[in-house]
């Protein structure tokens, strides 16, 4: 990509609409003339360049080995480091990201705010609002990527400076049409030399309509409805959902020992036993945790979507949907029931909702725990 570009850019200049001379182009020159405006800014810096706060340490080190649970000891000792082939101490390369991230401060009111040089907005937000404005207003992240010049190490300082690397053609994909948007961040350090790069790339996609109508739950969603996600089926959870097509939760247990376990897997964690069997739980629990799913929002679903983790009165968990609730009602503590629910002609999952009054709605899930 030119240097020119980047420098219009860094100036503040319109570079959208310095290339098509098209005002209308996002939404009416065509998919050619829009690809040609998102292309234009190729090349350029997403804003200005990112400093740490902080330099790289062990404390931010340490905290961050022990939430991730990784006992690596060329994160925190400096002898198993060296004898490691490393100059010393080392930051896990996950952390890349962290080291520059501007914190809580940024955020007043939950809000994110962009640093501002005083030049309008950034080439990002220009790219963005084209791509809004063209009807690409849903974004997912898709992948990341990471290449170290050298390990991260105590004491650097660190600075990111990020440009647009690229913007595909329109794509079809499983979400919808959209384009995927390649950002490209350089770590350097306090000398500004090279220590990694990192690629981020997100897919900027048209939402599709959403259907018509939502099929009562336990029954088959039909008409244009899209397809729910299939889950990936093996020999060792294919009980899970044929049991559920039947009417059934079923719970693995371990034949050995009577340890129930979800999801499934092939050994006991408990006694390392391969042999199980099932045994068909009550549907009842409670709400363990859960999320309401506003963004991004995949067509197959309605949003808000409750999610819940429900702990089973057998005592495993399991990850499901809410249904027959709405998601401000949502408490950690609900009593719930099980349903098993149609999605479609393929497909049944069990979802659950609330058990109230305590006892109704069990659904066919219903039965006698510990039953194989």
């Amino acid at each position: 990509m030119s240097a020119a570009r980047a420098q219009d850019a860094g100036t503040g200049g319109d570079a959208a609409a310095g290339t098509g001379g098209d005002a209308d182009a996002g939404t009416g020159g065509g998919a050619d003339g829009l690809l040609a405006r998102l292309r234009a800014f190729e090349g350029m810096p997403t804003g200005i360049p990112g400093e740490a706060r902080d330099e790289v340490n062990q404390a931010m080190i340490r905290h961050w080995v022990d939430a991730m649970g990784d006992d690596n000891p060329v994160y925190v000792d400096e002898e198993a480091a060296r004898a490691n082939g490393f100059p010393g101490i080392v930051a896990p390369p996950t952390m890349l990201q962290a080291w520059i991230m501007r914190g809580y401060r940024s955020q007043p009111d939950g809000r994110w705010t962009a640093p501002d040089d005083g030049s309008g907005p950034s080439a990002q937000e220009q790219l963005f609002t084209l791509l809004d404005d063209a009807g690409f207003t849903s974004v997912v992240a898709t992948n990341c990527d990471q290449e170290y010049a050298r390990p991260v190490v105590l004491g650097d300082r660190l600075t990111v400076t990020s440009v647009i690397e690229s913007v595909s053609p329109e794509k079809h994909t499983g979400l919808g049409d959209g384009h995927f948007v390649t950002t490209r961040m350089d770590y350097t350090d306090e000398r500004g030399e090279q220590v990694a790069t990192m690629r981020f790339r997100i897919l900027r996609f048209r939402p599709r309509a959403r259907r018509a109508e939502t099929a009562p739950a336990g029954t088959a969603q039909t008409g244009s409805a899209a397809r729910r996600p299939r889950p990936a089926v093996t020999h060792d959870n294919a009980f899970f959902f044929d049991g559920a097509k039947q009417g059934e939760l079923l719970v693995q247990r371990c034949a050995a020992c009577g340890t129930l376990r979800h999801p499934p897997r092939p050994a006991c964690a408990a006694c390392g036993s391969f042999d199980w069997d099932t045994v068909t739980a009550s549907g009842r629990g409670t709400v363990y945790s859960f999320v309401v799913v506003h963004h991004p929002q995949v067509p197959a679903f309605d949003y808000p979507l409750p999610i819940a983790v429900v702990a089973l009165e057998e005592g495993t968990r399991l990850v499901a949907d809410l249904v027959g609730v709405d998601p401000a009602d949502v408490r950690i503590g609900m009593p719930v029931v099980a349903e098993m629910v149609a999605v479609d002609d393929e497909l049944t999952l069990p979802m659950f909702r609330p058990a109230s009054p305590v006892g109704a709605g069990a659904g066919r899930a219903a039965g006698d725990a510990g039953s194989a």
